[in-house]
């Protein structure tokens, strides 16, 4: 379900009032582990955290990389994590560190969905964010498209 607000704000205003509660609190949390130089824009219908087009402009779709998104979808909410889905070790290695909370995990390729707030470990998708700094995933851009 994307969204067509042209701003954050819009885009939290819009949402039903107990999705708004949970939206505004893993943004706050995504915004506190965000690692510098990252910019927090509406792109593809939701919240994304991106490499800013001056710093990386040859992407394979002209657009800004994106790091990590966050969205309310039609039937869940959730965190999209392209830091860990570009990473089969961290991938990896985020599942386990998952598992281990004992919460359930619902994720796709890139999207950890949850209903309620309750059912995300913030902790974890944190750490995920936090240890991905534009540099390194810059390069490891970079490098996947020498390939």
């Amino acid at each position: 379900m994307q969204s067509n607000a042209d701003s954050v704000d819009a885009y939290l205003d819009a949402l039903p009032e107990d999705r708004q509660e949970a939206i505004r609190a893993v943004r706050a949390n995504i915004l506190a582990h965000l690692p510098e130089g990252f910019r927090e824009v509406m792109n593809w219908g939701m919240i994304c955290y991106e490499v800013p087009l001056e710093v990386y402009p040859n992407t394979y779709n002209k657009k800004p990389l994106m790091l990590a998104g966050l969205a309310s979808q039609k039937k869940h909410m959730a965190v999209y994590l392209m830091c860990v889905y570009g990473n089969a070790e961290t991938k990896k290695i985020f599942i386990e560190k998952w598992k281990a909370t004992g919460k359930k995990l619902d994720m796709g390729a890139s999207c950890v969905r949850f209903k309620k707030l309750e059912d995300l470990n913030l902790d974890l998708v944190s750490e995920a964010i936090a240890s991905t700094s534009m540099e390194d995933y810059v390069a490891r851009e970079k490098a996947f498209r020498a390939k």
